[in-house]
């Protein structure tokens, strides 16, 4: 079992899982991203209510003046919930198949004795809660009409800050549980590990910055719109461990069974 045969085997088991989440994000996560325009289109129209005069009609004849040289370079809202959100599922799917594959790949024979199909779960498995899961309960994601746009950049910067610090936390725990195996047997390594992993993610969080820029943003669209994100995140991850675990899986049969009829062979 070579990293290519990995390697082959994530970038399909991407494939499935970005299809997949491109359904999962469309019917769970576009409403909510509708009714975020929507809300925010409507503090616009509210915005410019307020405004009389002159310069309100000049303001609003060069807002329109700008629309209209820009529309046509802009990307419609119909092109950007279809074949633009299928194009980006796809695209992180096939990527993301792609790491854990290779990841996968590595970890052959070094997380004690499990077999090439259980090695891979394990690695999809962390990697969705070091990846995904963990950065986004530090820093959900937000809808459009959310947050300052001036402090975009220091918002992704945070994100990335608690991304990289959860996947290295996760390395140093997986280092942790193969130190510890051999001495203190399987489970006390696993809880030990795992601790460790949760002390240093909680106080992690718990030291960044907290991004509080909601204001009057309704609630309800907020929760559907966080909860399509998590379920689309949830998919992404979910079809790859399950897809690539199946196709590992089934190679490893494969070669089980050639190798033994080769020594059956050779016994004869």
């Amino acid at each position: 079992m070579t990293p290519r045969n990995f390697l082959v085997r994530g970038l399909l088991a991407g494939l499935i899982a970005g299809i997949l989440t491109f359904a999962v994000a469309y019917f769970a996560g576009e409403p909510s991203v509708d009714a975020a325009i929507a809300v925010e289109a409507a503090g616009e129209s509210a915005a410019h209510s307020h405004d009389e005069g002159t310069e309100h009609s000049h303001q609003d004849g060069a807002a329109e003046h700008t629309h209209d040289e820009e529309g046509g370079t802009e990307v419609s809202r119909q092109n950007q919930s279809t074949w633009g959100l299928l194009t980006a599922t796809v695209a992180t799917g096939v990527a993301v198949g792609g790491i854990v594959a290779l990841a996968a790949a590595f970890a052959l024979g070094r997380i004690g004795r499990l077999r090439p199909s259980q090695s891979t779960a394990l690695v999809a498995a962390l990697g969705f809660v070091s990846v995904a899961l963990v950065p986004f309960i530090k820093y959900p994601a937000t809808p459009p009409a959310v947050g300052d746009a001036d402090t975009i950049g220091a918002r992704t910067t945070q994100y990335f800050v608690m991304l990289a610090i959860s996947v290295v936390a996760m390395i140093a725990a997986v280092l942790l549980f193969r130190a510890l195996l051999e001495r203190l047997g399987t489970y006390t390594a696993v809880v030990a590990s795992a601790a460790a992993y949760l002390v240093v993610v909680i106080l992690a969080g718990a030291l960044m910055p907290t991004v509080n820029e909601i204001g009057d943003f309704p609630a309800d669209t907020l929760w559907y719109f966080r909860r399509g994100s998590l379920m689309t995140l949830t998919t992404l991850w979910g079809v790859i461990g399950i897809a690539l675990t199946g196709l590992i899986g089934r190679l490893y049969a494969q070669e089980s069974a050639t190798q033994a009829r080769r020594d059956l062979a050779a016994s004869l």
